[in-house]
């Protein structure tokens, strides 16, 4: 059953039960992925999904009912189900949206899902190259391929229509190496298609375990700071939900009430891109049919916007951003960024290494989500990274405290780099971040 006869069979049910007001939320998804141990592969798993959201309006209150099921019985009786759950709510909101002005043009990208075969040779030749680049590479170490490829489309009763697709390959190495008696681990991912350099992935996979030997332990104090790019990228993705306007509204965001305001230094722009160069996952539409489009968070420490859907919107009296998102078919409506990211600066990681003379550079924060707090801010993470004597990089440090605000860093910071790191989305999101030069930040060490 194709995606028309399901809106037909909905539309005429809806029409039998004097539904005026209804939308169907439809996504697919295909996913397959392979891992390696040793010269073999260890692990596989395939499979598709894809479900069916009916939400209908009654005397102004909201229905849902979803299913997996594409026969015409259980889709007539997904409608019965929604009208129904509509009465029981006590709640009298919900907006079926007409639709926007204007949808931005999709970029014209090809979408090429990797076969089974193809993600195992991929897997099998990351695990090869990752053995044969340095002799201390010892079992324990993995390898990984991955394709995820998925449509998203949305129908409703005002003769909204809209579609998209989007996916990609991802690939990782994670060596484990062994000098002596001790033994370091490290990886590296990227989004993979016929470009993509295999030999330059592992050697950056093997390079960063490579640093870790030798490690020592780091006197407390206040040191001057360079946070890497990977890791400021990390904290932005934790502390995001600040950043929405659902949480501002519960009193779990410390920007709420403070739109206009400055609340981080002047180097410091945010934007939220749905179509951002990079990105497998792109929409010109948010799980409400609201346009979704680039916008600015943060103008140069300002805040511009939080991020609404149209509930929110309503709510604070502004307009949607189009930011609304379902985690799946069947999931409420939430709000989420698309690309999420601070924008560069003007200086090399290698400059922001002069500036800080004499410090120390973080390139791994650990246990993220429980010793860091998203709705104040502060954390307090077990860290490791290298010591910069005179501007430069020495010696690997591991087995220390860092403790701050993230709100913060983005007020205090000095300098930031040229280079923006994007991560590989998770679910619909991805962050970016270039890499933080900090003046004084707090390090418990021995």
């Amino acid at each position: 059953m194709d995606f028309s006869d399901i809106k037909a069979i909905l539309a005429d049910e809806a029409a039998k039960r004097k539904i005026e007001e209804y939308e169907l939320y439809y996504s697919s998804e295909t996913s397959v992925s392979t891992e390696t141990l040793k010269d073999e592969i260890s692990a596989f798993s395939s499979g598709t999904t894809r479900g069916i959201c009916f939400r209908c309006k009654l005397d102004g209150k909201i229905g849902y009912a979803a299913t997996e099921l594409f026969d015409e019985d259980e889709l007539r009786g997904l409608v019965l189900r929604a009208s129904e759950n509509a009465r029981f709510i006590e709640k009298s909101d919900g907006i079926i949206f007409k639709g926007s002005e204007k949808y931005e043009e999709l970029p014209k990208r090809e979408y090429t899902a990797l076969s089974a075969a193809e993600l195992k040779r991929i897997a099998l030749d990351i695990q090869k190259k990752t053995y044969e680049a340095d002799k201390r590479v010892t079992d324990g170490t993995q390898s990984f391929a991955a394709t995820q490829f998925g449509e998203i489309r949305l129908f409703n009763s005002y003769g909204l229509d809209l579609c998209c697709a989007s996916g990609g390959n991802i690939v990782y190495a994670n060596p484990v190496m062994k000098d002596g008696e001790e033994s370091q681990s490290d990886f590296e991912a990227a989004a993979y298609d016929s470009s993509t350099d295999i030999s330059s992935l592992v050697k950056k996979s093997v390079e960063k375990t490579v640093g870790k030997f030798g490690a020592r332990n780091v006197a407390s104090g206040k040191y001057s700071v360079v946070i890497s790019a990977k890791q400021m990228k990390a904290l932005l993705g934790v502390y995001s939900s600040a950043f929405s306007a659902k949480q501002a509204q519960n009193g779990l965001s410390v920007l709420a009430g403070k739109e206009g305001e400055r609340i981080a230094s002047e180097l410091i722009t945010v934007t939220d891109d749905p179509m951002r160069e990079g990105n497998p996952y792109i929409t010109n539409f948010d799980a409400e049919g609201v346009a979704a489009y680039k916008k600015t968070v943060v103008d140069k420490g300002i805040l511009k916007t939080l991020l609404y859907n149209l509930e929110t919107a309503k709510k604070a009296g502004v307009q949607s951003t189009g930011n609304a998102s379902k985690s799946g078919y069947a999931s409420p409506i939430g709000t989420s960024p698309y690309s999420f990211c601070i924008e560069g600066g003007d200086k090399t990681l290698d400059e922001l290494f002069e500036l800080a003379e004499n410090g120390i550079y973080i390139t791994e924060l650990k246990g993220l989500h429980a010793g860091a707090d998203p709705v104040t801010g502060d954390f307090s993470l077990e860290s490791a990274g290298f010591i910069i004597e005179n501007g430069k990089l020495s010696n690997a440090v591991k087995n220390f405290t860092l403790a701050g605000n993230f709100f913060e860093i983005l007020r205090s910071v000095c300098a930031i780099s040229d280079n923006v790191e994007m991560g590989v989305p998770g679910g619909d999101t991805a962050f970016g971040a270039p890499a933080f030069f900090i003046e004084k930040m707090s390090i418990a060490g021995e």
